[in-house]
């Protein structure tokens, strides 16, 4: 069984939701690499509900993680908007900058540094796993 932790969806958390998520990867001696890539990860995640999952209002957002083996298994769970991130294409990556449209980006590297990337909507709660073998 895992660990979770449930704090204030606020960017004034992120070093605190940073340092779970680190603290339990260095315990299962993951990689320097895995460690930086899985950071980066939650922290697009986590500061994307901070800033969109509630509105103009604040409301709760739930990390979990746990170990399956060598893989790193961590959710994000939030009574927000539904929003499924993985919905959107992936962005043109071979457009210019000024061609691109504005935002993707940031899922779309989720979605490439992660294993796997799954959403669902869990009656009010959007519920987003990564999974990441950890080296």
């Amino acid at each position: 069984m895992g660990e979770e932790l449930k704090i204030s969806a606020d960017v004034a958390n992120l070093d605190q939701v940073l340092e779970f998520v680190e603290t339990r990867l260095e315990a299962h001696d993951a990689s320097m690499k895995s460690i930086t890539q899985i950071s980066i990860a939650v922290e697009e995640i986590y500061v994307n509900i901070a800033h969109y999952a509630y509105g103009d209002s604040t409301g709760d957002a739930t990390i979990q993680v746990s170990f399956d083996d060598r893989v790193f298994v961590i959710t994000f769970i939030d009574t927000g908007m539904p929003y499924d991130p993985l919905a959107k294409p992936d962005p043109d990556i071979t457009l210019s900058v000024e061609e691109r449209e504005i935002g993707g980006l940031g899922i779309y590297m989720v979605k490439k540094s992660m294993d796997d990337v799954i959403y669902k909507r869990d009656g009010d709660r959007n519920v987003l796993t990564l999974k990441k073998s950890i080296d």
